[in-house]
């Protein structure tokens, strides 16, 4: 896993040395082994590497016969196979992103449609006289543009554009307002004003630096249940995660896994522990002493049974005011969501532990339906539903921002009509409209920050086209029936390992913010109420007000304010963490 940036100008000069040289340094975290230069035709390419796979040859840029040059941030885990079909190409390394070149070679802008895996990925090809993006269908891998009279410039993160002074700091109204309300935003802009995002599956055709064509490759299929007995289904399942596991186990370097106490990473622990002659190294958090429910003996449980190691890490009051500006200044693409918290400590316990990978469970909820927004998609009208997802935001009706409208919704309204015109299940819809915008902008952020912050890459079996191909169009009872989803997962885990208790009811993973925050509420709401960011959106009383009351609705409305308080001193004032969270807010910007 790396950092990629470039910039192609308008008018074929020689792009800004220093625009480049500033990029790179701001993505340096993310590629800590190596960096490399491309130069030419209009076109500068920095690539920052982390080096997981051919640790010897595989530095980029990457350079075909024909003079085009790649550059990626990727896992093309069907290498071999691409590099055996492919077999009278000349591939000089063993890297796995050399196969997106030759693809491209020989398919042009359509070679993403050959990748299975996660990537972002730039190739300037002179030839044609052009500059070609493409992401993962999913949007596991970030990437980042900016278009202006000069021309084109793109990055792995907004804040490497931000550093090299091609987009200002600043708010994008609509954005905001989806922060706040939904703790994720949507579509293609960010933010940022002038900072787009490549969108999930997305190829960018760039000539002369402006974009000329889009093309996309869609992440699930567009098609209704199919007819599925439960024993062929079962069959089917193993087979494709199987597959998946081992592909996504291919490394040169030392791998583990998160483990929870759920379905989908005991899953995957299950597979790992068959596919591996030495024991698993699986990693967990915890919190003692709240009323959020510890996971750790659950797991402990489970990976003892399969003989893993496992690493225990306690996630305690005193990390959460510790952490979390580290966390805000990680995350420049903001998605308020304290799932975070944990994953940031994990990932340094990997890293200490000597990991450069690590395997996470993350779109199992979204391909085999375990969210309980989907039985509620399900439900007949005579018992209150079909519920509408997402159909009011976090501040509604607690009148502390100083505006408020509906608008917030638009961008989610947009997927929903996007993904309904066809022929759907309405289980099926509800997971495809989480699948565009919760997905890549709240998880997958969420897991790439957090583990590129220690130099560690995160892996995700179960966004993988065969899986979702598999898990999407299966009939609708084999994903929920009697109250439960993910049906054919628990199915497949009560057999393959009873350890886990696959049908004991879903608690979810919670972090105890809300208690934390009610604990020093007096001290915090001032702090908070007195930021430019939060004085600008809310007002300083009600903010105030807000850290000394309780209720689960105050309680999301005060984490989300002071994420926003943090990341707003950081990313738009330009400050840096100043110690924990209280030395932070009263430190002068």
């Amino acid at each position: 896993m790396c950092g990629i940036a470039g910039i192609m100008t308008a008018d074929g000069a020689a792009p800004n040395g220093g625009a480049l040289d500033a990029m790179a340094a701001a993505l340096a975290h993310r590629g800590p082994d190596g960096m490399g230069r491309h130069h030419g035709g209009g076109v500068g390419l920095a690539h920052g590497r982390l080096a997981i796979i051919d640790l010897a040859t595989g530095d980029q840029p990457l350079l075909a016969s024909d003079g085009s040059t790649l550059v990626a941030n990727a896992e093309i885990y069907n290498y071999l196979e691409l590099r055996e079909e492919m077999s009278g190409a000349a591939f000089k390394t063993r890297s796995d992103c050399e196969s997106a070149l030759h693809l491209y070679c020989r398919d042009g802008v359509e070679f993403a449609q050959g990748l299975r895996g996660m990537y972002a990925i730039a190739i300037h090809d002179p030839g044609e006289e052009r500059l070609v993006l493409a992401r993962d269908p999913f949007g596991i891998k970030p990437l980042y543009y900016t278009e202006g009279p000069a021309g084109f410039a793109f990055a792995s993160e907004p804040n490497a554009l931000i550093a090299a002074g091609l987009a200002g700091r600043g708010l994008h109204d609509q954005p905001l307002q989806e922060l706040l309300q939904l703790q994720f935003t949507t579509g293609r802009e960010t933010i940022h004003p002038g900072i787009h995002r490549v969108l999930p599956g997305e190829t960018l055709i760039v000539a002369s630096g402006r974009i000329v064509d889009r093309r996309r490759r869609a992440a699930l299929p567009r098609t209704a249940p199919r007819q599925s007995d439960e024993a062929e289904a079962l069959r089917g399942l193993e087979r494709v995660l199987l597959e998946s596991v081992e592909m996504h186990q291919r490394s040169d370097v030392p791998y583990g896994m998160f483990l929870s106490g759920g379905i989908d990473s005991s899953v995957l622990l299950a597979l790992m522990a068959r596919l591996n002659e030495q024991p698993v190294q699986a990693f967990t958090a915890g919190f003692s002493g709240t009323a959020a429910h510890d996971e750790r003996d659950h797991a402990r449980a489970v990976a003892r049974q399969l003989g893993a190691d496992h690493h225990e890490v306690e996630f305690d009051q005193a990390d959460f005011w510790r952490l979390l500006p580290q966390v805000a200044r990680a995350v420049d693409d903001p998605a308020a969501d304290y799932a975070m918290l944990p994953t940031f400590k994990l990932a340094e316990l990997a890293h200490q532990a000597g990991l450069k990978v690590v395997l996470s469970g993350e779109g199992g909820d979204e391909l085999f339906a375990g969210y309980g927004r989907y039985r509620d998609a399900q439900r007949p009208w005579w018992v209150g539903g079909p519920r509408t997802m997402r159909r009011t935001g976090r501040f509604d009706r607690l009148n502390i921002l100083r505006r408020s409208s509906d608008a917030w919704r638009d961008g989610i309204r947009a997927a929903e009509g996007t993904m309904g015109d066809g022929p759907l299940s309405r289980l099926q819809l509800a997971q495809a409209i989480d699948c565009v915008d919760w997905l890549p902008n709240d998880l997958l952020i969420k897991l790439d920050r957090c583990l590129m912050a220690h130099g560690v890459e995160g892996r995700t079996p179960f966004l993988d086209p065969d899986v979702a191909d598999f898990a999407f169009t299966l009939p609708d009872d084999l994903k929920i029936r009697d109250g439960r989803g993910k049906y054919l997962l628990r199915r497949w885990l009560q057999t393959a390992l009873p350890t886990a208790r696959a049908f004991d009811r879903k608690r979810g993973f919670t972090v105890p913010v809300g208690e934390w925050l009610r604990s020093r509420g007096g001290e915090l709401g001032p702090l908070v109420a007195a930021q430019p960011g939060i004085e600008e959106i809310a007002l300083p009383d009600r903010v105030r007000a807000l850290y000394v009351r309780g209720g689960k609705r105050e309680g999301f409305a005060a984490w989300t304010l002071l994420f926003f308080a943090l990341w707003h001193r950081c990313h738009i004032l330009g400050g840096e963490p100043r110690g924990d969270v209280f030395e932070t807010l009263a430190a002068a910007v």
